[in-house]
């Protein structure tokens, strides 16, 4: 079914997430599992720590022994045994006794606690203690951090690198995570040449080309990108051969919303065109289809369209693939402009946020890329809106939270 009209955009994102599609699963090695998913939940193997352990470089020793001491009053201790962060000692901690021990290391049997070594005096095998400590003070104790059989990540987690150092403590060197989607870029046009000093006339570069592998990349994908010239049979051959080895194929240029324009006629050819044409501002004229079971975003020409298109509509659908629980989440910004805006549409204009406020970006083009340059956010006005009047509160997109 061929669609051409204009649909707003809460429309656009049920179509996605009726079709939506999503990877398999793999096991990696934990050094390569870094920004990739979960894809089961992971219990402990163990307490973590396993045994109680020093937190500081200092003296293992009986905390009632040191009860009273003073730089005036000082506790004396008879020094044993030396345990350094890995190796374990068999004595036994007496009363008056200390063992010097390394942060990490076990703490000793009948000692609990540990002198931090500046509060201590050393003298030959013997320390003077001038600060009193209670029981437990600089001990870490057997699984603080976690117990065996404790679910210490769920399914669906961002493996950060948080994530990463908890999966390694709870004893685990490989990890079942999702795969990367597989993305196939198709860059459309006659007018396309590659970046260089020599322009030839009537051309421009390609920029759309390097834009597109960094955006699929960005949002956790591997991209692979092709030029294509504006022919029908070509761009059909292209769409074809790339959903039968790839997870999504994206395109850009010929998906202006008429009928004749050749990316969308080619998907039209081969699978269903679910929607042509988004009532958002930059980007109206994208669409989405089906080909093969796989999904295809055809996105404009213009590099600041294909961009906006890009992070509300395909990100959005390609982190979800990856099995995270992506929405697009919006904070209040104070702003420091009046922005005008039409209603029946949203817009979603470029601008610069901090902690408070936002300020848009002047020249708003669709082809101007350096306002993306300048920007970090979108302002978003919802189609209900008439714009943003100066010191209002409006919602703020960051790119910042759309990246993994």
């Amino acid at each position: 079914m061929f669609l051409s009209e204009l649909i707003p955009v809460r429309d656009a994102f049920r179509i996605l997430d009726e079709n939506q599609r999503s990877t398999e699963t793999e096991t990696l090695n934990l050094l390569y599992a870094h920004k990739r998913v979960l894809a089961e939940d992971l219990k402990a193997r163990f307490d973590s720590p396993p045994f109680d352990r020093s937190a500081m470089d200092g003296y293992a020793v009986r905390a009632e022994d040191t009860f009273g001491s003073s730089p005036e009053n000082p506790s004396r201790f008879t020094v044993t045994d030396s345990i350094g962060a890995g190796d374990v000692s068999d004595v036994d901690v007496d009363r008056g006794e200390a063992v010097k021990i390394a942060t990490g290391a076990p703490i000793p049997r009948g000692a609990d606690a540990v002198v931090m070594e500046e509060y201590t005096v050393s003298s030959g095998s013997e320390i003077s203690v001038v600060r009193p400590v209670f029981p437990g003070e600089n001990v870490s104790p057997a699984g603080e951090d976690f117990r065996a059989g404790d679910t210490v990540l769920s399914k669906g987690t961002l493996l950060r690198p948080a994530e990463i150092a908890m999966a390694a403590s709870a004893g685990y060197s490989q990890l079942r995570v999702y795969k990367k989607p597989s993305v196939k870029v198709i860059i459309t046009g006659n007018e396309l040449m590659e970046p260089s000093a020599d322009l030839e006339p009537g051309k421009i570069p390609n920029s759309n080309l390097y834009t597109l592998k960094a955006l699929v990349e960005s949002a956790g994908g591997d991209a692979e990108v092709s030029h294509a010239p504006d022919d029908m049979d070509i761009i059909v051959d292209e769409i074809r051969g790339a959903v039968k080895e790839h997870d999504m194929v994206i395109t850009t240029g010929g998906t202006a919303v008429s009928r004749g324009d050749v990316v969308v006629d080619a998907v039209d050819s081969l699978g269903d065109v679910l929607f042509h044409g988004v009532a958002m501002r930059p980007g109206k004229p994208v669409a989405f289809g089906i080909v093969e079971g796989k999904p295809v975003f055809m996105l404009s020409g213009y590099p600041v369209a294909a961009m906006v298109q890009f992070d509300v509509l395909a990100r959005y659908y390609l982190l979800r693939m990856q099995h995270l629980d992506y929405s697009h989440r919006t904070v209040k910004r104070r702003c420091l402009g009046k922005v005008a805006s039409g209603p029946g549409r949203t817009e979603y204009v470029r601008a610069n946020a901090d902690n408070g406020t936002v300020k848009p970006v002047q020249s708003r083009g669709s082809g101007i890329i350096r306002s993306m340059v300048e920007s970090n956010a979108y302002i978003v006005i919802d189609e209900n809106l008439e714009g943003i009047a100066e010191g209002e509160e409006c919602e703020v997109l960051l790119f910042d939270s759309m990246t993994l």
